[in-house]
């Protein structure tokens, strides 16, 4: 086990944020967007899906969604590097947004996004098309919300944890220099 490294904390806690605000989006998107798009008539209901799908891929949401992931896989490291307190909620938390966040985007939910971008709006099967589509899409995507509100939580934790540590580590430090260490 090395030490924690002084930083370990600030990054966890930065990942946690980052994972939060991507869980916030997807918690959108299954409580009132895609509840909203189902409720118009079936043709709307899809060209409207299709121009967020299109607009979602934007430098903001996209550095969002993957720079989260990025720091999430940073924290995972130094979490198997470090040991200590919090490792184990920081391990979790990373590989539960990195598996049930990008994982599901893009073995799920790109694919259903890229069929859907094919469909035209006048096609006769269009509304059968879009309702297949919300009937799998918004279940998947319960499970994007849900592991990313639950990976934020861990990497919080653990953020806090290690936190924690390091005070106390730096207490018996000075403990030690001022040679008042108790016996």
């Amino acid at each position: 086990m090395s030490p924690i490294p002084s930083w370990l904390g600030s990054l966890s806690l930065v990942a946690s944020v980052g994972t939060a605000l991507s869980g916030g989006v997807f918690f959108a998107f299954s409580t009132f967007v895609m509840p909203g798009l189902g409720r118009l008539p079936p043709r709307e209901g899809l060209a409207a899906m299709q121009a967020i799908n299109v607009a979602a891929i934007n430098p903001l949401f996209m550095a969002l969604l993957f720079g989260s992931a990025v720091l999430d896989l940073a924290v995972l490291v130094m979490a198997l590097r470090s040991q200590g307190p919090g490792a184990g909620l920081a391990v979790a938390g990373a590989t539960l947004y990195i598996v049930g966040v990008i994982g599901m985007t893009m073995a799920f939910h790109v694919p259903r996004n890229e069929a859907l971008a094919t469909v035209s709006a006048s096609d006769p099967e269009a509304p059968a098309r879009f309702a297949t589509y919300l009937a799998s899409w918004v279940p998947g995507n319960h499970v994007r919300a849900v592991s990313a509100a639950i990976a934020a939580g861990l990497l919080f934790v653990s953020a806090m944890q290690w936190r924690g540590a390091r005070a106390v580590e730096a207490s018996r430090t000075r403990a030690v220099a001022q040679n008042t260490m108790p016996i």
